[in-house]
């Protein structure tokens, strides 16, 4: 690979690091702030109810491409979301979301973690959420690529 070749690939993957941390932040305040729905079947309910309050969908899946059911739902949540204007992140970590989700509800006993962590849904956070933005552009970006869907892959810690 040519140095060239080298830090490209460094500024992407710094690029991926800076904003898979700031889709965890954004989650955890969302969480917090009661502005997250997750699971399949959840967000399909909520996204049928109230289409206009979704900012950004989260599909998570790790190796599931075998999951048949799984990718049924994910392509019917993609078609609305991208037929609704919203924006939509497809990540792999589903441990890592699984465990900072449940960081957040450990801090209210009246949660408990989810088992379907499948789709996420973020809604009406603040509006001048920095972190918001941030995934936001990192998506706008990777379209402008010929990603239909924008992929990010968050690092266990």
């Amino acid at each position: 690979m040519s140095p060239e070749g080298s830090l490209t690939s460094s500024v992407t993957e710094n690029r991926m690091q800076s904003v898979g941390v700031a889709l965890e932040e954004l989650l955890v305040t969302a969480r917090k702030q009661e502005c997250l729905t997750v699971g399949i079947y959840e967000s399909a309910q909520f996204l049928n109810t109230d289409p206009d309050s979704v900012v950004l969908c989260v599909l998570a899946a790790d190796g599931d491409e075998a999951d048949v059911a799984l990718q049924i739902h994910f392509t019917l949540l993609q078609s609305f979301c991208c037929d609704s204007g919203i924006t939509i992140l497809r990540v792999s970590g589903v441990p890592r979301l699984r465990r900072l989700l449940a960081s957040v509800d450990d801090d209210d006993d009246n949660r408990r973690q989810d088992g379907d962590i499948h789709c996420m849904l973020v809604t009406n956070p603040q509006a001048d959420h920095c972190r918001l933005q941030e995934v936001g552009i990192y998506c706008q970006e990777s379209l402008r690529v010929d990603q239909w869907v924008p992929e990010l892959v968050l690092q266990d810690r």
